[in-house]
């Protein structure tokens, strides 16, 4: 367990006062004092998920939480508390009843690992003790979850992704960086089981585990499938492993051949070369047989690509029998009748429409052209001889021609005297003022030419 040194702080640790504060046991009673009581729960709270992130760990006890937060040669006295209000909010849980919300498929393997130390917290919850076992193991729901996550993403983005069944040690050697010891694999693989993405089995006294695949909603269960291919992918291994010693044991005779007839102990090197070929025949030999797995194992894949193809056509064809159920070849020619008479209806109502329009159109004409014949006859005959004639264009003389019959503008200067303007300014004027005199004269001269 890591110490208060190896991990960050928060700023108040430094704080004698309020780590005084902090390190004090709760109150009896919540009620008393809920800010200071509350506060202090959420120091502690998040204080221990830190701890447990920082270590990659998924499970705590009070022993060594006592001894991650040493203070001062102190030890927090309110821990016990904690951890009782974390384990009824459903923070944390303690192992045996982690264990025990599993499939009791796990029980095989987890009985010794689980089920001895919770005895005492059972024993002592019936005695009606409220204090927490120093040694007592909880486990942190949050992280567990966050761990299996993780877990399955190593899992499907390695290797190890195209075989559904792995071996317990195969998943500790990928799990490494992750699960920072075994407890904690075993763990995220309970997590796993429970939401039904793994199954643990035992297989000759090997832990063994089949992960879900993608495309299923769960894992299925072990069968004799399982088993056999597990059988080959081991076999496939382990002749991989020894054609590989092999080649480089014959590797080293053909060395070894080639040093001795070098010093001149042509003997031994032919002894050499003998267990050379020897080597080289065992590993050709094996080396068969692998080939011989591997298709077996390339059938099988193809076997399952083709059942996954077939259950796809059989979905199809399902979901097509259903979609056409209510569909027939009656009911469709019968329906292609139905639109046809419809569109030849159509096609009469639009023709007798067009017709209708037509008709009246010509009417319109002949009826402007008896109304031109009745305005031809009733306008009166005019003497057009001493008219001038029409003239042909019809836009009239151009502006150029009315500029040409124009008189030339005078180029000199204009001789006009004042005495002369204003002498036909004054004659203007008596112009003017005799006229009146004639307007009104002339009705009494008319009456005159009466009498």
């Amino acid at each position: 367990m890591s110490t208060t040194s190896e991990m960050s702080l928060p700023p108040e640790w430094n704080d004698d006062e309020r780590m005084n504060f902090m390190f004090s046991e709760f109150k009896e009673n919540r009620d008393v004092n809920t800010t200071d009581w509350d506060s202090k729960m959420d120091f502690w709270t998040a204080l221990i998920m830190r701890s447990c992130r920082r270590r990659g760990s998924v499970i705590v006890n009070l022993q060594d939480l006592n001894k991650t937060f040493q203070r001062k040669e102190k030890t927090p006295l309110g821990l016990s508390t904690v951890i009782q209000t974390m384990a009824r909010c459903g923070k944390i849980q303690r192992e045996s009843e982690f264990a025990a919300s599993v499939d009791c498929g796990w029980v095989s393997w987890s009985v010794g690992m689980l089920l001895v130390k919770p005895l005492k917290w059972t024993f002592s919850t019936l005695l009606g003790s409220n204090r927490v076992p120093l040694e007592e193991s909880f486990v942190v729901i949050e992280l567990v979850k966050e761990k299996a996550a993780e877990l399955l993403k190593v899992y499907r983005s390695s290797d190890f992704s195209s075989c559904s069944v792995v071996s317990f040690q195969e998943l500790c050697t990928l799990s490494s960086n992750i699960c920072a010891d075994e407890s904690t694999l075993c763990m995220a693989l309970l997590q796993l089981q429970k939401d039904k993405q793994v199954i643990v089995s035992l297989h000759e006294g090997e832990k063994i585990v089949k992960f879900c695949q993608p495309g299923q909603d769960r894992v299925s269960p072990f069968g004799d499938i399982d088993i056999g291919i597990y059988q080959l992918q081991r076999s496939e291994k382990l002749l991989e492993e020894r054609v590989q010693k092999l080649n480089l044991e014959a590797d080293r005779c053909k060395e070894e051949a080639r040093i001795l007839l070098r010093d001149g102990k042509k003997t031994q090197a032919l002894r050499c070369l003998r267990g050379r070929k020897r080597v080289e025949k065992r590993a050709d030999s094996l080396f068969a047989k692998l080939e011989t797995i591997r298709g077996i194992l390339e059938r099988i894949a193809q076997s399952q690509t083709d059942k996954m193809v077939m259950q796809a056509y059989q979905a199809g064809v399902s979901a097509l029998r259903m979609s056409l159920q209510d569909v027939t070849v009656e009911r469709a020619e019968n329906l292609v009748d139905q639109i046809q008479e419809l569109c030849d209806t159509q096609d009469e109502v639009n023709q007798t429409i067009s017709s209708g329009v037509t008709a009246a159109d010509e009417d319109m004409d002949e009826l402007e052209k008896e109304l031109k014949a009745l305005l031809d006859e009733s306008e009166p005959d005019v003497n057009t001889s001493g008219l001038p004639a029409v003239p042909t264009n019809r836009l009239g003389p151009t502006s150029e021609q009315i500029l040409s019959s124009l008189p030339d503008v005078p180029r000199g200067h204009l001789h006009v005297t004042t005495d002369a303007l204003e002498e036909e300014l004054n004659r203007l004027t008596l112009s003017e003022a005799g006229s009146p005199q004639r307007k009104a004269t002339s009705p009494g001269r008319r009456a005159e030419a009466a009498q």
